[in-house]
């Protein structure tokens, strides 16, 4: 079997010597190398002494990871049921027929895959969509949301044995990355496998494009083995470039979830909570962390007062988890707090209502007109915009907006999004936007910020049918899709 460090031609990994796998001989050897030259692009490239320790620390690591398995489980962080899947012991039988692998690392790069999944199945009844994910939150999202020829499963830790394990399992024919969580030991065995591997929806965040800029052979090593990268924005490919991918490999594409449709919501729940709120204004901070819901209760009571008949602020936290935990730091402030997750609706006197529930995002865009878009009040770097743009929200969101630094620019050039970092600003805002005629420009500029870009979601399309065989397709409505050579996709240039 071929050594996944050898570069150009087959040689010792020194100075490991090659504890990673012994090197073949004579026929085996010289096709080894061949599959090397000839795979994904330029192969994966390992001879950078970071990837040779990373790698041969992984040959070994179970234990470690045994132990880190039995950690996540006594906190919540594993299901009992299915936590062989992280060892690479599937849990589901193998369909026959092509599979295309997606990797996503958590729910919001899970659910931007929803739309592209149901098309490709549609469009090849023979295929079937396996997912991987790394967190509960994501797989009891999937359950209810899988179509018909789409699985879940835990991606493998990051050992050999796992990895291994899970690859001779699923033999997937096409693997695609989902934003940018790139653990060497499964790209390294997945391109070892010659399976094709596309990295879409890419972005990389200012910090780890400092430590790629530290260690630029390394990271341009991990990025070796994709025969294409469609990145989000232009800050992203002039970092991939910087580190030494190719051009022609780099596609500036957008976000694809840009182009997701909006998010569903129960009819019955969405008429039994506007039947609770009786035509009561209310407003939602969407996707709060700890420390912001403090804040956004301030500007709450500063811009509409307390007490009962008043406003009612709907506070949908990140982490459900938290909800009861929010409920009583609030309660304890002297608010009158009602809890999705205990059976609660808010009633007349209900002041600020902690949805805290799974797959109901949907349903709160709906019932309010101004969303606060939270982890942009606290250092995590903001969340998805795109979700209350898509249902006619009023956006507003905090200073920390790095993880969407593209689409932010844009609404904030267009007038299609409001920044505010404390709770007075907030409250004026809120203020502000109690009149229908401003939130009414403020959503029609962002929606024409979303229309004025082509789909992101029709560039990965096009990149998957190429490597798949399929014939190209028509996009939604009268966009056309245009035929791309998936090993050379459209550069920057040729975008515009």
């Amino acid at each position: 079997m071929a050594c996944i460090c050898w570069r150009r031609a087959p040689r010792r990994c020194l100075p490991l010597r090659c504890s990673l796998r012994s090197i073949p001989r004579g026929a085996a050897r010289r096709q080894a190398a061949s599959r090397h030259r000839t795979g994904n692009g330029p192969g994966m490239r390992t001879s950078t002494a970071v990837l040779r320790a990373y790698l041969a620390a992984s040959a070994i690591a179970d234990p470690v990871y045994l132990w880190l398995r039995n950690r996540r489980l006594a906190s919540g962080k594993e299901l009992p049921d299915r936590v062989g899947e992280r060892q690479g012991r599937a849990t589901l039988p193998r369909p026959p027929g092509r599979v295309v692998w997606f990797h996503a690392a958590s729910v919001g790069e899970t659910l931007s895959l929803m739309d592209l999944v149901r098309r490709l199945l549609e469009e090849d009844r023979a295929l079937t969509v396996l997912i991987t994910s790394t967190t509960v939150s994501s797989a009891r999202m999937l359950a209810d949301l899988l179509p018909e020829r789409a699985v879940h499963q835990f991606s493998p830790f990051d050992t050999r044995a796992a990895v291994r394990r899970f690859l001779d399992h699923w033999r997937p024919d096409l693997a695609v990355w989902v934003e940018s969580e790139l653990w060497p030991r499964l790209l390294a065995e997945t391109d070892r496998r010659a399976i094709p591997m596309l990295l879409v929806n890419a972005r990389v965040s200012d910090r780890t494009a400092a430590r790629w800029r530290r260690w630029p052979r390394t990271a341009r090593a991990l990025l070796s083995p994709f025969r294409a990268i469609l990145v989000q924005e232009d800050a992203t490919a002039s970092v991939m470039r910087a580190i030494g991918v190719p051009a022609g490999r780099l596609a500036v594409t957008g976000s694809i979830k840009e182009s997701l449709p909006p998010l569903a919501a129960d009819p019955d729940a969405l008429s039994t909570m506007r039947a609770a709120l009786g035509g009561r204004a209310c407003w939602l901070a969407a996707s709060t962390h700890a420390g912001e819901e403090d804040i956004l209760a301030e500007a709450h009571e500063r811009a509409f007062g307390r007490g009962a008949g008043r406003a009612l602020l709907i506070v949908a936290p990140r982490h459900p988890e938290r909800g009861p935990a929010i409920a009583e730091g609030l309660a304890a402030r002297g608010w009158a707090v009602a809890l999705r997750s205990a059976g609660a609706l808010p009633g007349a006197g209900t002041e600020i209502y902690v949805a805290d529930s799974m797959g109901e995002m949907g349903l709160w865009y709906r019932l309010c007109p101004v969303a606060f878009v939270g982890g942009s009040l606290v250092p995590v770097g903001g969340h998805n915009p795109y979700e209350p743009i898509n249902l006619d929200c009023a956006v507003l969101h905090g200073p920390h907006v790095f993880n969407f630094p593209g689409i932010h620019a844009r609404l904030a050039e267009a007038g299609g999004a409001i920044a505010a970092a404390t709770a007075d600003e907030i409250a004026a805002r809120l203020v502000e936007l109690g009149d229908a005629q401003a939130r009414a420009r403020i959503t029609a500029a962002a929606r024409r910020v979303l229309d004025a870009r082509p789909p992101a979601a029709e560039a990965v399309l096009a990149a998957i049918r190429g490597q798949l065989g399929l014939a190209p397709r028509d996009g939604r409505g009268d966009r056309t899709v245009a035929q791309a050579n998936p090993a050379a996709p459209q550069t920057e240039g040729s975008r515009r």
